[in-house]
């Protein structure tokens, strides 16, 4: 049998092609394509084509009708909502740029996204999840300041139902999280959040190696 250059749980190495292919995997549309282009303009990191993929795969999957986004950015991680969302569900999302939640209006409007289908809070997260419904939501993608992620955590537990999705993006940091030798202020509170959802017994979690790290868990 051929030599196969594995890790040491035995699974393959890192192929840096194979990753750009299943990044690649998933196919954006003229709309996504240009909140992208807007993001970049703005200095603004939006999530990767993969992220984007796994996005509208869980929201698709869950039949998500009411959604919670931190982080709205340009609109590209809306967009991949709004496309495995059910056809009536509304998105609320909260970002403190204000100029960039203008973008992403002006994209969901572009596509004849129906206002009552959106709600851009401009706004801090913490100060505005604490009055959304509590167990009123199908998922929480978390997409803000790492230094908060432990408090969007326990948020989402409050603001997801059972059986809802939350989705803590920038969960390998960077390639930080894995280094023990990292002890920067963002990686640590990340690696506590990730602790937290990972301990928890009312969360089912895993995490995937997309974009630059998605941390998957649905609420028991």
């Amino acid at each position: 049998m051929p030599k196969v250059n594995s890790a040491a749980n035995g699974a393959p190495a890192p192929n840096r092609g194979s990753w750009t292919y299943a990044e690649d995997f998933h196919h954006e549309n003229e709309a996504a394509a240009a909140a992208r282009t807007a993001a970049t303009e703005l200095g603004v990191v939006p999530v990767s084509k993969g992220v984007a993929g796994v996005l509208t795969l869980l929201a698709r999957l869950i039949g998500a009708r009411a959604v919670v986004e931190i982080g709205s950015g340009t609109g590209v991680s809306g967009l991949a909502l709004f496309e495995g969302m059910d056809p009536a569900g509304v998105l609320t999302s909260v970002d403190s740029e204000h100029d960039h939640q203008a973008v992403a209006r002006q994209i969901f409007t572009s596509l004849k996204i129906p206002n009552r289908r959106f709600r851009l809070i401009s706004g801090t997260a913490l100060e505005v999840l604490p009055k959304l419904s509590s167990g009123a939501y199908d998922l929480v993608l978390a997409d803000g300041d790492p230094l908060e992620a432990v408090e969007y955590v326990d948020q989402a537990l409050r603001l997801l139902r059972p059986g809802g999705v939350l989705v803590l993006h920038d969960a390998l940091w960077h390639n930080k999280i894995a280094d023990s030798d990292n002890q920067e202020d963002e990686t640590i509170v990340l690696r506590e959040a990730i602790d937290a959802v990972r301990t928890s017994t009312e969360l089912w979690s895993t995490l995937l190696p997309v974009g630059d790290g998605m941390l998957v868990a649905v609420r028991a």
